[in-house]
């Protein structure tokens, strides 16, 4: 049995892989697995944007497109996203280990990780621009990005990741909670519409609005929830009407 990477015990490192497609081959499965030993010792110690272990952000990310039925190359990519960040020559040395395949979506991701920065740079999280010209460079950047990414697996990569970031954003501060959830709405969000992707786009924009307009979501949980509370009811009425038949 292979041994498990500081990070983890023993039973969650096993209990992680077992979670992989029955469908993957044997090789496939390996070179997932190695793709978890290799990454998790450069994680060690390091914290993702909201604050979590970015082990944990990165393992919660690759079981999304798990649950997104994405192939073994998606999966191993997005274990070694953050690599390029820490090791030199990454290109070369994860080649040897995973192919051109895997390296392109790795490089991938880091080119589209220049996101951020790009949007900072053209104010494009700034709440204060107007409205009209807010919408022509958000437009403008979801083209570009889909035009700069030669594998639309890597944008899959970048939505997965973006959920769980917006999953665990509450531990982060008030500034960046407003800051990423303008990002979401208005570039991850669409993406996931453009691509098809509905029940991480409605995620995301639901998770968008309860850092943006937290009063309305509350509102609207509050119907939702009565709503639901209705139905349970209507429900619970019919199966007792029934019973008594």
């Amino acid at each position: 049995m292979t041994t498990a990477p500081q990070n983890f015990t023993s039973l969650e490192f096993n209990a992680w892989l077992a979670n992989l497609p029955a469908h993957y081959s044997k090789t496939e499965r390996a070179l997932v697995e190695q793709a978890l030993l290799i990454s998790a010792p450069f994680y060690r110690g390091k914290i993702s944007l909201t604050g979590m272990p970015l082990l944990e952000h990165t393992l919660g990310a690759a079981t999304i497109l798990l649950g997104m039925n994405m192939d073994f190359e998606t999966i191993a990519a997005t274990l070694l996203h953050a690599v390029p960040n820490y090791l030199d020559a990454w290109q070369e040395k994860l080649t040897e280990h995973f192919g051109s395949q895997i390296v392109g979506l790795v490089n991938g991701i880091a080119r589209m990780e220049n996101i951020r920065q790009f949007s900072e740079m053209q104010n494009i999280a700034n709440p204060t621009q107007k409205k009209n010209d807010d919408s022509e460079q958000l437009e403008s950047l979801r083209k570009m990005l889909l035009a700069m990414v030669e594998d639309i697996r890597v944008v899959l990569i970048k939505l997965a990741e973006r959920t769980q970031t917006m999953r665990h954003l509450y531990k982060a501060s008030p500034a960046l909670q407003q800051q990423i959830s303008r990002e979401t709405k208005g570039i991850f969000a669409p993406l996931a519409n453009r691509l098809g992707v509905w029940q991480v786009k409605w995620e995301l924009e639901d998770l968008s609005l309860r850092y943006l307009e937290p009063e309305l979501y509350k509102k609207v949980a509050q119907l939702l929830d009565e709503k639901r509370a209705d139905r349970e009811r209507y429900i619970s009425e019919i199966v007792a009407e029934l019973e008594r038949t």
